[in-house]
């Protein structure tokens, strides 16, 4: 009975690890006249929870830069739009015990967007925080199952996706109407 239950944990694990844990870029979401123009990433004293693993701030810098690149590059408006985005804080997960203590990875931002043409903000900073996810690898903590690499990649891209998601918030910004005061919020 034991092995039965054991085999079939597994099995689900191993399914969740086969579906889950992909950066999947959705089709874009609209941003009207929306075109990336700079992308500026500064990490240069970002805070760490003190269970964290060390990561080098040009890491962060190099990995953010790439994911928001990836997410807002594809964009093709006609209008240039630059982005400026800190990175506060941090934690990535150490190995821990699995089902006892697994902690999670965590990136703090905030972002800023400028209108190149007029060269002026847009707002005045807009601070998100953002999680792995959970899937099949980090099910049991990410510290046993992905480097801090990896734990990074998938933080910014997550950062990328909300950036994306708050920009498309404020429609106004990329000369489309606002959105309605009552409208559902996407929670792409």
């Amino acid at each position: 009975m034991i092995i039965a239950r054991l085999t079939a944990i597994s099995l689900a694990l191993g399914l969740l690890t086969a579906c889950g844990g992909q950066n999947v870029v959705e089709a874009p979401v609209e941003l009207g006249n929306f075109k990336l123009g700079h992308n500026i990433v500064v990490a240069d004293n970002p805070q760490k929870v003190p269970i964290s693993r060390e990561a080098d701030p040009q890491d962060w810098d190099d990995s953010l830069t790439a994911a928001l690149d990836k997410r807002l590059g594809r964009y093709e408006g006609d209008k240039f739009y630059n982005l400026g985005v800190s990175v506060d804080a941090y934690a990535l997960a150490p190995p821990g015990i699995p089902l006892v203590l697994s902690p999670k990875s965590a990136l703090v931002v905030t972002a800023t967007l400028w209108d190149d043409a007029l060269g002026k903000k847009m707002n005045e900073g807009e601070q998100f925080t953002v999680f792995e996810g959970i899937d099949g690898d980090t099910m049991i903590g990410s510290g046993l199952t992905r480097t801090a690499e990896e734990q990074m990649e998938r933080l910014s891209f997550n950062a990328a996706k909300r950036i994306e998601r708050w920009l498309s918030e404020n429609p106004e910004w990329f000369g489309l109407p606002p959105k309605p005061k009552n409208a559902p919020v996407s929670s792409k």
